[in-house]
Order: C-alpha cells, then structure tokens, then sequence
C-alpha cells in the first residue's frame, strides 16, 4: 500500500528502526565506558570488539542479500535479524568481562547482518526511483530520531541511580515493539523479489559505477574514526560521564534532521554531488580533532561532536540511494549486501588501527591519520566523478 508521502512498508520498516535504535541507543555511547572504567578493558579492546561487531555484519550482509535475492522471504528475514539483535543485546548488561561483551556485540551484530540488505531491498523496491533518495533519508531519519531517544532514557535511568549493567537491560522494553511491529506492521511483498536466474556473484559482473562507488566507501569506512572514540575524546576533553547520554543524543538529533534533507537533495541535486561535500567536510572535521587533542578544549567538544555526526548523516541516504540506482532489481539485495560488507570489513582492521595509534602515540594521531585516509577516499570518489557524471541526471 502506498501513501502519498511514501509506501507502506518504508513507514513501518522507518518505525523499526526507530525503535530499535532507541534500544541499542541506550547502550552504545555507555558500552566504552564500561569496557574501561568497569570492566578494565583498553582502548585496543575497544576497537577490537567494534571491529569484529561491525566485520561480522557486514559478511552476513552479503550472505543475507544473497539469500534475499535467491527467493527466501525478505520479512522472515528481516523479523528473524532484529529478534536476534534484541535477545542478545540486553544480556550485555550481565556482563562479567570483556569477553561476553564481545560474544553479546557479536550476536546482536549477526542480527543486523541478516536484516540489513532485505531491508533495504525492501524499501528500494517499493519505492518509485524519482522518491528513493526521499526513501531512504526518511528511514535514516527516523533510525537517528531512535538514536536520540535512547541515550535519553538512558540519562533519566543513570540519573535515577540504575546502573550501566541494568540500563542494558532496559533495552529489552523497545526490542519488544520492534518485533511486534514487524509481526503486526510489515507486509510481505506482493510478488516474490527474486530473479529467475540469480546472476553469479562476480566483481566483473557488477556496474563499473557501483564498484567504484563500493571501493570509495570502503576507503572511507577504513578511515572513519568509531564513534565509540569519540566518546573517549570527549571524556579526555573534560566532558563528565553523566553528560555523555545527552551529547549522544543531541548528535543522534542531529543526524535526524540532516539525514532526511540530504537524502532529499540527492534526488534533487545528484547523488555524487552530496557525497563529495559530505565527505570533505568529514575530512576538514577529522583534522580538526585531532588539532584539539594537543591541549584541553572543553568548549569544543559539543560543536566538533555535533558536526561529526553531520557529516556522517549527510552522505547516509545518498550512498544508499545509489546501490539502489546501479543495482539490477534482480540483483538489489544482493548489491546491498556487497556494499554492506565491503564497508564492515573495512571498518574492522580501521578500528584497530585507529584503537592501537591511539594508545600508543596518542589519540591527535589517530585522528590525523584518518583524516588523511579519508581524503585518499575523497580523491578515488572523485575520480569516479569524473568518469560517470555524464551517466547520472540529477
């Protein structure tokens, strides 16, 4: 069924993601200070535990898409990886070391894994290609208005003396709306999304343009500092503990309101256009972090902090947009499954790199380095500008 405004079923899948961030919003910004300050974990095992989450989901990305594509039901699929994500994730708070936070993450990161690319072929599909920029800027919206929710009531439990382990389990109550909404909300496709002959999975094989743009985030997914740092540098900037739910969530509002429009102006101005200033502008941020670590800037945290998650936000549904644009339809799921794993498995030896710079020369290093990486990536996206401008109309 659709609505005026858009389908159905990106309106609902929108409302998941809502509240599944809310959940996994209440732990995320708490969870590195937990691993250092409770559990005695160093930023090393930080990185290595948002590595192997983020690696993980990206493979069963790849992995689910396929599967998607091959014709098993793209709800069952996507119902199947957000329950995962919302038994596994509330255990974290009985964590007794760092090891069963990794085996949490891990489980939870398996049920985005199996969820990601036959949702996003979900949307893809029922949207029509002049409103899918709109599509899928909404679904971010809404995904980062969740993200702001949780660290919220994560602020109003912490405030009510409930500790970081029972805050966790908290985040039970908005897992049990997600799966409801799925059973209840989400409509199975009208016809089964799947091709009569799945094409063999081969780089060859794929749009010149969608592998270039793979590479490009890829690279860029390589240099992205984890946010989970971010909340370290802040806390090294002289921000209290009590106040870091409330700057998660003012960024996660931030990524609301950015990430709606900027998809928007991709359907608009051009998908290509979008991503170039976005990530110049991550480039310029990236610097500017790691110019602040060489002294103590209290007064910069929340602006620097606020346009890093811009910066993020702005280039969401464009990037999105595109494997939507390239990909066959016969194929969708499966070229959202491969971008979604080239970005994953990036991220992993990223975070660790980035998490062994900064404990062992200092955090203005990692993030210098990552500003220079990115602009590597700047540079490849560019080169492939040049190469199919002419192919794409605003």
């Amino acid at each position: 069924m659709k609505t005026r405004f858009l389908p159905r079923t990106v309106i609902v899948l929108g409302l998941v993601s809502f509240f599944n961030d809310a959940g996994s919003e209440m732990i995320t910004p708490l969870l590195p200070i937990f691993l250092t300050a409770t559990l005695g974990a160093g930023p090393a095992v930080v990185g290595l535990i948002e590595g192997v989450a983020e690696a993980t989901a990206s493979l069963l990305k790849l992995f689910s898409g396929r599967m998607a594509d091959k014709g098993w039901n793209h709800k069952g699929l996507v119902l199947g990886g957000y329950s995962v994500s919302n038994m596994a994730r509330p255990l974290i708070g009985l964590a007794f070391g760092w090891g069963w936070v990794l085996g949490m993450r891990f489980l939870d990161r398996v049920g985005k894994g199996l969820r990601t690319s036959p949702r996003d072929a979900l949307i893809a599909a029922t949207t029509e290609p002049d409103r899918l920029g709109r599509a899928f800027g909404f679904h971010r919206a809404l995904d980062n208005g969740g993200a702001m929710l949780g660290p919220l009531c994560a602020w109003v439990l912490l405030n009510n003396n409930v500790s970081m382990g029972h805050v966790f389990l908290w985040s039970l109550v908005p897992g049990i709306l997600v799966v409801s909404l799925l059973c209840f909300g989400l409509e199975n496709p009208p016809t089964p999304l799947r091709a009569n002959k799945l094409p063999p999975l081969r780089w060859s094989v794929l749009d010149r343009r969608l592998r270039g743009l793979i590479l490009a985030t890829g690279g860029l997914a390589l240099a992205s500092a984890p946010e989970a740092f971010l909340v370290l540098w802040a806390t090294d900037q002289g921000l209290q503990i009590a106040w870091v739910p409330l700057i998660w969530a003012a960024a996660s509002a931030v990524k609301a309101l950015v990430s709606g429009p900027a998809g928007g102006l991709s359907d608009r101005f051009g998908r290509l256009s979008v991503l170039l200033f976005g990530w110049m502008f991550r480039v310029l941020l990236l610097f500017s972090l790691a110019w602040s670590c060489a002294t103590t800037h209290p007064i910069l945290v929340w602006p620097l902090f606020l346009a890093y998650a811009a910066s993020l936000a702005a280039t969401e549904g464009a990037e999105r947009a595109l494997i939507g644009d390239f990909a066959g339809k016969e194929e969708r799921a499966t070229a959202f499954g491969l971008y979604h794993m080239v970005v994953g498995l990036a991220v992993l030896p990223g975070a660790l790199l980035f998490g062994t710079i900064w404990q062992m020369i200092g955090p203005g290093a990692a993030f210098a380095m990552n500003g220079i990486l990115s602009a590597g990536a700047v540079m490849l996206l560019q080169m492939q500008y040049r190469k199919i401008k002419s192919t794409l109309s605003p």
